[in-house]
């Protein structure tokens, strides 16, 4: 029993490796992709080895998912406030440092994740009773607040209602898994196909090694941000790392320290929030209800010593593949890697939602790409899911 569930973890790392480096792949489609064919091809797989594979890979990806955000610069919907302060990083030849920072933040995001994991969850059991009546008042502040940072705010808002009504839409039709063609399209197609046009040239890097950055202020901000997303659907961690830096102000390397314990902490709390509230906030933990049904105290405890486990070796997998990668970019034909990862997202696409699905994909692709022209954070697409729910709780 042992020796699969640490081949399972193992294999979990290896999968987080190769979703978390391929520009446009969501840890959230993978989900949808392990959902869909867990009923036929992996029905003879005891559910626990699947559930230390799925939380072993998204822990993983989260450290990964970086490198592809500052060297390549097409984040997913967790990473894209990394290219700012990752790319100022970037053009001054400190791409590896940019990487090693957010990699610092999600390394003691996992221990304080173990840490507080159980006082969590006493807090979440009784503050989720007491403020589910307000949620969708919570969502409106938190848009309004996203909405209220950017210089230009009507710009914003016509992001937020362009998505908005988009994920209406997409999320009324009858179709497998809405928000794969949907997401992907966004934040996945949309970014590949600019980045393809643009053919950004990158400056060699620089690569020494960086001493632990500052830390209480970054994860201070990131620890009272991120259990935001256990309560409130549609929230991400790009939302909570802004909300984040509001509550615990500090410079452009703090902020991507900030991002990376963000990122974890946020797929952390999905977990605890799937065993005290049977509610899945991120693809890995919708993978694992579907999965598992019913989260027991036993199973979190696995996911939790899985999480400390994978996140201790992505730590020094993310140096180690940061340090290649700073060292190879140059070299990277990123332009055929784009239409590789393009190509697999259609693929995807149309085996799991169908060819409405891929009609949702070109839409999306269309609007993600009017949206990003922009100067705009690209966290306000995220109105496709947030105006959504809030219009739900209202119905």
């Amino acid at each position: 029993m042992l020796i699969e569930i640490l081949l399972f973890l193992l294999m979990g790392i290896i999968a987080g490796i190769i979703t978390g480096l391929i520009p446009g792949i969501h840890i959230n489609l993978i989900g949808a992709f392990l959902i869909t064919i867990s009923a036929s091809f992996l029905f003879s797989i005891p559910s626990v080895f699947l559930v230390v594979f799925i939380s072993s890979m998204a822990i993983t990806h989260t450290f990964l998912d970086f490198i592809p955000s500052v060297f390549l610069g097409c984040p997913d919907t967790d990473t894209e406030l990394a290219i700012l302060p990752g790319h100022q990083l970037l053009k001054k030849g400190q791409g590896y440092e940019a990487i090693m920072l957010t990699a610092y933040g999600s390394l003691m995001a996992v221990i304080l994740l173990i840490v507080i994991s159980f006082p969590s969850i006493i807090l979440i059991s009784k503050a989720y009773d007491i403020i589910k009546n307000l949620i969708p008042y919570f969502l409106i502040l938190a848009s309004i607040t996203l909405i209220s940072l950017e210089k230009k705010k009507i710009s914003a808002i016509i992001v937020f209602i362009i998505t908005g009504i988009l994920g209406l839409i997409v999320l009324n039709l009858e179709i497998k898994e809405p928000l794969l063609p949907l997401l992907t399209g966004l934040f996945g197609s949309s970014m590949l196909i600019l980045s393809i046009k643009n053919k950004t040239k990158i400056p060699k890097q620089n690569i020494k090694d960086i001493k632990p950055p500052k830390l209480f202020k970054p994860l201070l901000g990131a620890l009272i941000a991120s259990p935001l997303c256990s309560f409130l659907p549609g929230m991400g961690s790009g939302q909570a790392a802004i909300i984040g830096n509001i509550i615990s102000k500090t410079n452009r390397k703090g902020f991507l320290v900030l991002l990376g314990a963000t990122n974890t902490l946020v797929m952390g709390f999905s977990f605890i929030s799937l065993y005290v509230i049977s509610k899945a906030r991120t693809g890995a933990a919708v993978a694992i209800k579907e999965i598992i049904n019913s989260l027991s105290l036993e199973v979190l405890i696995l996911i939790l010593t899985t999480i400390i486990i994978s996140g201790i070796l992505s730590f020094f997998l993310t140096k180690k593949i940061a340090k290649i990668t700073s060292k190879k970019i140059n070299k990277i034909n990123y332009t055929f890697l784009s239409l590789t990862t393009l190509i697999v997202l259609i693929s995807l696409v149309i085996t799991i939602s169908g060819f409405l699905g891929l009609i949702i994909l070109f839409i999306s692709t269309i609007t993600g790409i009017f949206c990003i022209s922009f100067p705009i954070r690209r966290v306000n697409m995220m109105g496709c899911l947030l105006l959504p729910v809030i219009i739900l709780y209202f119905l």
